[in-house]
């Protein structure tokens, strides 16, 4: 069907009009949980799905399985590069074409029927209608007769999806292109440059992975004495790589990527200018067994340690916040042989070192 610019045009829709409608009428994926919902088509069940019993969101929910937050919440990750970010919303399969119709139909005549509801907002709503039943186009987007279901069972509808996690709500709700049909095993039109990939699950599986604690062995343990080397180390069977991995499974579209964490080095920082780190640059790379730095040894008092602190002053009646942040590089692979880098990524930990001065005897 061509698309129907005359009409668009005559109603001189603005941009926020399109977004106050689809605000109104297409709800993204929400954090609470809900009871297993069916989605629809094949019987599938998401038991963390959202929405209600008729499938309402389920398609869209995202599972998280490996090193990740249990509560959806966002995990302990930093990222190096300070200009990444995990995408803030994207479009994902929402609705086969019956259900679709029902929501999409409910929702239209509801909003039509609210008080005050007319102007631009009221006729962008009215065209909406027209874009779902009568096959008319949405500006230079094409149509859909009868919210297409003579195809239901063949496909899906795809809508935008808010990630939970993103605290800006301008870049949360930016996904506000009008809900598209995308036949089983075929992706989604090229335009949809945000519509859910393995790199997007990629960066999703980034932001709730979680690494472990960074404790680090120090020698002397939790008090030293001033000008006396500590020596620090992590062993190789503490320090391992961590996977995470995030899922979209529908009926006719199934998609992953798993992101792999491995360390790369551990920087000290004494929580004091009044100290020496070793090596100087506090920064101590990973050896070839995959531990970093070396356990002390009696015997070697009188040598530097390949990766430690010297603290020149006493901590007095207090102590000083020793703080060991490890580097990890980390990468991602997912379905269809993809893959590729993703910036590195750093979490630390205080551990709290008592100072003593070196008490000496005069005779």
């Amino acid at each position: 069907m061509p698309v129907n610019r005359s009409r668009s045009a005559a109603l001189g829709t603005s941009t926020a009009a399109l977004t106050l409608s689809i605000s109104a009428l297409i709800f993204t994926a929400p954090n609470a949980a809900a009871e297993p919902v069916d989605f629809g088509k094949g019987g599938a069940t998401e038991e963390k799905g959202g929405g209600d019993k008729t499938g309402i969101f389920a398609a869209a929910r995202i599972q998280y399985s490996g090193s990740v937050t249990k509560n959806g919440s966002t995990g302990n990750v930093t990222s190096t590069d300070v200009n990444w970010t995990p995408p803030p919303c994207w479009y994902a399969p929402y609705l086969g074409a019956k259900d679709f119709k029902k929501k999409m139909s409910e929702d239209i005549e509801r909003k039509k029927n609210t008080p005050g509801m007319g102007g631009t907002a009221g006729a962008a709503i009215g065209e909406m209608q027209r874009h779902y039943e009568d096959e008319y186009g949405w500006t230079d987007t094409p149509g859909y007769k009868d919210y297409n279901v003579e195809n239901d069972g063949k496909g899906m509808f795809w809508a935008g999806v808010e990630n939970p996690n993103e605290p800006d709500p301008l870049k949360r709700s930016s996904c506000t292109e009008l809900p598209f049909w995308v036949e089983n095993g075929d992706g989604p039109p090229p335009q949809y440059e945000e519509a859910i990939k393995p790199e997007i699950l990629a960066a999703l599986a980034y932001q709730h992975m979680e690494l472990p604690d960074t404790k680090v062995t120090l020698a002397p343990e939790a008090t030293t004495k001033v000008n006396l080397p500590t020596w620090a180390w992590l062993d190789k069977a503490v320090f391992d790589e961590v996977q995470a991995t995030a899922a979209l499974n529908v009926p006719g579209f199934n998609i992953q990527a798993t992101t792999t964490a491995k360390p790369v080095s551990l920087k000290l920082e004494p929580g004091t200018e009044d100290a020496e780190t070793y090596p100087a640059s506090g920064e101590c790379t990973i050896n070839a067994d995959d531990s970093i730095g070396e356990p002390y040894a009696k015997g070697k008092a009188d040598q530097d340690p390949p990766c430690g602190v010297k603290y020149l002053r006493s901590s007095g009646d207090g102590t000083y916040k020793l703080r060991a942040t490890i580097t990890w590089d980390i990468d991602w692979t997912g379905t269809g042989g993809a893959g590729g880098d993703l910036p590195n990524g750093t979490f630390g930990n205080d551990q709290t070192v008592t100072v003593q001065e070196i008490q000496a005897v005069n005779r």
